[in-house]
């Protein structure tokens, strides 16, 4: 397993770079999104409708955060299971996602996608928000303010980490491991 920093927005480069177990720390901007919020930009895709955000380069976390707390940025921001935005990702990495975050395993179609669009998928840890939220020094709402914790935000990070769970290349460590521990 290997340390990588990633700066993102994030390009084909970046996702060729990243391999199945790496242990990544993303600063710049990435964007919260969960099922409500998908489903709201699958409905303006399919009607050939602008989005609210421009996807290319972009990174995704699967979370609704708490509501701050005074002198707080963000509540907890824990990741939410990604499986339940599996019928969205495909479109989504085919107009310029590079990384989603959030928990749990991936459908075939989606770790297809990822390699076919050059992206990956990224775990971080489940229970810990309130330490992730500690990586956030900026959120803002973009879209979808009624949606209220499911919103789209604006996060500005810093060293927030994840590991690689399906690169790029096809690989998928939760297979992976399972492979090792049968021997």
């Amino acid at each position: 397993m290997k340390l990588k920093r990633l700066q993102a927005p994030l390009s084909d480069r970046d996702m060729e770079q990243l391999n199945t177990g790496d242990a990544v720390l993303i600063s710049g901007i990435i964007f919260t999104a969960r099922d409500a919020a998908h489903k709201k930009m699958m409905e303006l895709l399919k009607s050939g409708q602008a989005l609210p955000i421009d996807l290319a380069g972009q990174v995704i976390y699967y979370v609704g955060p708490a509501p701050a707390r005074p002198g707080q940025v963000i509540g907890s921001a824990g990741p939410t299971t990604s499986g339940r935005m599996d019928f969205y990702t495909p479109a989504l990495l085919e107009h310029g996602v590079k990384a989603l975050i959030g928990k749990g395993g991936r459908s075939r179609a989606v770790r297809h996608a990822l390699q076919k669009f050059k992206g990956v998928y990224l775990a971080t840890t489940g229970g810990a928000g309130a330490l992730l939220a500690k990586r956030i020094l900026a959120a803002e709402i973009v879209a979808y303010p009624e949606l209220g914790p499911e919103a789209i935000r604006r996060l500005v990070v810093e060293d927030f980490p994840a590991i690689v769970i399906n690169d790029s290349h096809g690989r998928d460590l939760y297979e992976e491991g399972r492979k090792n521990y049968a021997k």
